[in-house]
């Protein structure tokens, strides 16, 4: 795996992933959440996004003007691909027109036949990349491909995101499953420690879970 690829699993895995019980927005259940935003807002996360996207976007031959999403998990994706890549523009895509001014729903560059990319954090049932997609098309736009950071398998969201794509195509960086493996091993208490109570990692300040040879967080152990 790519260096920055590998990167921003880590950073996911670390900053975003939680397990427990939560309700989706979705109105289902799961056992584990994740907060893409907790990364893509990050600094080092946000250059790490910007890469990662950029990188399958030329990999993928697409050729866009540029990318954009339904804000707001969109957002901080769509800025970190403009920048780091120096050539991209982006747009936002409003979850309703405004009421007032323009009353416009797309925020941003806004050229008619221009070739897009439809860009999104996480993917559960497909409602907010979809509705990207729509309003993209809607207004003018060419969708070249439709794109999000984490999929979340188990909501069967691909489908619909794929017929509302098509022909372009729908890639995912990675799924829940990756994230959720790279979180486990972070965490895999197998090796030996001793727990430092309400110790602090002496290198970042999170909780330590060992303090042998010095105080460090999960993050910061090995």
């Amino acid at each position: 795996m790519h260096s920055s690829r590998q990167d921003l699993l880590r950073l996911l895995a670390y900053k975003s992933f939680r397990l427990g019980e939560f309700k989706l927005s979705s109105g289902g259940t799961s056992d584990y959440y994740i907060d893409c935003r907790t990364t893509t807002l990050d600094a080092k996360g946000a250059r790490l996004t910007g890469e990662v996207f950029f990188d399958e976007i030329r990999e993928r031959g697409w050729k866009p003007q540029a990318i954009g999403g339904l804000t707001m998990g969109a957002d901080p994706i769509v800025v970190a691909v403009s920048v780091v890549s120096g050539e991209l523009n982006g747009f936002l895509v409003r979850k309703a027109e405004k009421q007032h001014g323009t009353g416009q729903r797309i925020e941003g560059f806004r050229e008619k036949g221009a070739r897009v990319v439809i860009v999104d954090d996480v993917c559960t049932t497909g409602a907010s990349t979809v509705q990207a997609i729509e309003a993209a098309r809607e207004f003018g736009f060419q969708v070249v491909g439709a794109m999000c950071l984490v999929e979340r398998e188990e909501a069967k969201g691909r489908p619909s995101v794929e017929k509302a794509a098509a022909p372009a195509p729908f890639v995912s960086i990675f799924t829940a499953a990756d994230v959720r493996a790279e979180h486990v091993l972070q965490t895999d208490d197998t090796e030996p420690m001793i727990f430092a109570v309400a110790a602090t990692c002496e290198v970042c300040g999170r909780p330590a879970v060992t303090n042998v040879p010095g105080n460090r967080c999960a993050a910061h152990r090995s």
